[in-house]
């Protein structure tokens, strides 16, 4: 039996021994109460070791998935931090106090402050040598991590930056073109001036600008072995580019609310939205072949995994979908207040988390949805 077989046949035992869903503080293994503001972000470790959460309490702090603990707090940001990454050596976050910065993992101390936009950072990116950000200065900007010095400033946006992409030639172009095009790295924003711009980060010339879309660009991901880009928008349409050309190849319609975030998954597009519904689509054709109801409030975020598909939603509410059928399978309560993330990796059992706002503390709930 394939892995991937006997990941999803776990996941489906899993959720069985779940029950109806009527209740899933049982299926709760840890709640943690450190922080005392909202979480706005989480990402685990690509080793699946360490979750890093970031907070409206100018915190990000670091926890062994082994035992749930909080085994590092990073202090030093002067406002919320709104974003961050996980390595596993190294942490990074952005923040509204301008600054993107680095940490080291195991000591807690900040290795590095990235400086120079000039209002709220709200996204980064890491890729290679290079940590991106996205600001609403209107600017990207490009840092090379080890030594703080920047590489380049990306400006030419009307409004806010706030999502990025990043993309080599090397990855989207066949080994027969030359090879001084494929070592060029590109790095992709969007931003609510309702634009997609894709940038050459060695030079910092606009390289495309990709228009269509009449409403702000909320989210972008990228299918680079297909040279595609989907981006989604407040004009309530997904559209899909070639990343390479810049030609506009789709625009799938059926949403009635802004596109707020978006997964590839084989040739699959989700979409979750505005609307209070997930869409399923065909990549390629734009034929929506699945759409998953029941929220009561905007679908925040998504995730996919071995057949299942789990939301996030301003209902305070996760649920689990069977993307086959398009059945309901679980509902996860206990939340007050919007589900921002979803992380999850396939160790010994799946983590998935997410936060909560009760009293002024945030938690973070990790069920257990697979065990070997």
């Amino acid at each position: 039996m394939s892995t991937a077989v006997q990941e999803s046949a776990a996941a489906h035992a899993g959720l069985r021994k779940m029950g109806s869903g009527s209740s899933t503080r049982a299926a709760s293994c840890k709640v943690c109460t450190d922080h005392c503001g909202g979480i706005n972000w989480m990402s685990l470790s690509p080793d699946g070791r360490h979750l890093l959460t970031a907070s409206e309490d100018c915190t990000a702090r670091v926890w062994r998935t082994a035992d749930n603990q909080c085994c590092g707090i990073l202090q030093g940001h002067e406002s919320y931090i709104t974003f961050c990454h996980l390595e596993n050596e190294a942490a990074f976050t952005c923040s509204a106090d301008h600054t993107a910065r680095k940490w080291d993992l195991t000591t807690g101390q900040c290795l590095a402050v990235y400086r120079g936009h000039t209002s709220i950072v709200n996204r980064i990116l890491v890729a290679r040598e290079y940590l991106f950000s996205g600001s609403y200065d209107r600017t990207a900007r490009c840092w090379n991590i080890e030594t703080e010095m920047p590489v380049q400033e990306f400006r030419g946006h009307r409004n806010c930056v706030l999502a990025l992409a990043h993309f080599s030639l090397q990855d989207a172009l066949n080994e027969c073109e030359p090879e001084e095009q494929q070592d060029r790295e590109f790095l992709v924003t969007g931003s609510t001036d309702c634009t997609v711009k894709v940038w050459d980060v060695s030079s910092g010339c606009c390289y495309r600008t990709l228009r269509g879309h009449s409403g702000a660009i909320l989210c972008l991901v990228l299918d680079v072995p297909g040279k595609e880009l989907f981006s989604g928008s407040m004009d309530y349409t997904i559209r899909r580019w070639n990343v390479v050309t810049g030609d506009q190849l789709k625009v799938f319609r059926g949403h009635q609310g802004s596109v707020i975030c978006l997964e590839v998954v084989s040739q699959h597009l989700y979409s979750g939205s505005a609307d209070r519904s997930v869409k399923c689509w065909m990549a390629d054709t734009g034929d929506c072949v699945q759409t998953y109801k029941t929220h009561k409030h905007n679908v925040s975020t998504l995730k996919y995994h071995a057949g299942f598909l789990f939301t996030g939603s301003g209902d305070a509410c996760v649920r689990a979908f069977n993307t086959k059928s398009g059945i309901l399978q679980q509902i996860f309560r206990g939340h007050t207040f919007i589900i921002n993330c979803i992380q999850g990796q396939v160790q010994i059992i799946l983590f998935m988390l997410w936060n909560i706002v009760q009293d002024f503390l945030d938690q973070i709930y990790i069920p257990v949805l697979i065990s070997c």
